[in-house]
């Protein structure tokens, strides 16, 4: 049984269709990752199989149950870490934490998980007076802490530093290594490609994309060279050079004084590398990175989304 289905289901406000007949599984001890631009119905969908809403058409079951009309019975057995609050502003720390802890049957040690989300300087520091990131750290203890089956957890590593991302990425890793099933947002797009075994950008409560991270970074990408090098190279004389049936184009996604140079063709092979790289040296310019057949799932995202600014 997979941990986690939704089947067609909808969900309006008003108007406005927030999610519009999407389909997700998540099998049980993998992680899917559930992207999309502001907007695009992903919280409206954690929300729905988290038990805190219905969909107004379509099917959710998580653990093989109904999670609003089997709630008293799910959600002993799932963790959920919200994009922000969850906890009492006045409780401390520590306290919020056993708290919570009080609620399981089997709960994980708190002050080892204090420990190890390096909260054991601040467990005797109000949840208001926290930092956001140490904020973040203790709604994830808070989710974990009952041993769950099934965690939801929305933009886990949103507002924390390298040090803390890297450690909230080894704790969904050792999830998964346990049999944890792991439903994760995120508007990292990185983290998503490092963590995720599946999936799914939605855009406009619709599923655009569903697939392995390799899978979606491969497809369509058989024939593409993807170079990154100083901006100014002359593509129209670069795709001469190459021959016909190649193109060039400039993607303007790049930052600063570089661009990313696409060169699509029939094939390419080691002497079309080659010859790319002998006319940005002609030009002066430096290759910074060489790709051939694959894109970043951050590529994969644009071309399906957009790059237009959402409201």
């Amino acid at each position: 049984m997979p941990a986690l289905t939704a089947t067609s289901v909808t969900k309006r406000f008003g108007d406005v269709v927030a999610v519009d007949g999407l389909d997700l599984n998540l099998e049980q001890g993998s992680v899917l990752a559930l992207l999309g631009p502001n907007g695009a119905g992903k919280t409206t969908t954690v929300e729905m199989c988290e038990g805190f809403g219905s969909p107004d058409a379509g099917t959710v079951r998580v653990l093989g149950l109904d999670p609003v009309a089997d709630a008293a019975e799910l959600k002993p057995r799932i963790g959920v870490m919200l994009q922000g609050g969850g906890a009492y502003p006045g409780a401390k720390a520590g306290e919020m934490l056993r708290l919570v802890a009080a609620y399981s049957a089997n709960p994980l040690d708190p002050d080892w998980l204090l420990r190890t989300l390096g909260l054991t300087d601040v467990t005797g520091v109000s949840y208001r007076r926290l930092s956001g990131g140490q904020q973040q750290r203790l709604a994830l203890a808070c989710a974990l802490v009952g041993r769950p089956e099934l965690v939801f957890l929305d933009e886990p590593t949103a507002g924390l530093d390298a040090q803390a991302r890297l450690l909230v990425w080894d704790l969904v890793s050792a999830l998964r290594r346990d049999g944890v099933s792991v439903l994760l947002t995120t508007h990292l797009l990185d983290e998503a490609e490092a963590l995720a075994d599946r999936v799914v950008i939605i855009d406009r409560g619709r599923a655009v994309a569903d697939g392995t991270p390799d899978e979606l970074t491969r497809a369509g990408a058989e024939h593409e060279l993807r170079v990154t090098a100083d901006a100014g190279i002359d593509t129209d004389a670069l795709a001469e050079r190459l021959g016909a049936g190649f193109t060039v184009t400039v993607d303007d996604g790049e930052p600063h004084a570089k661009s990313v140079y696409l060169v699509r063709g029939a094939e390419v092979t080691p002497q079309v590398v080659a010859d790319v790289a002998g006319h940005c040296a002609a030009g002066g310019a430096l290759i910074t990175d060489l790709r051939v057949g694959t894109r970043t799932l951050q590529d994969v995202f644009l071309d399906l989304t957009g790059r237009d600014l959402r409201g």
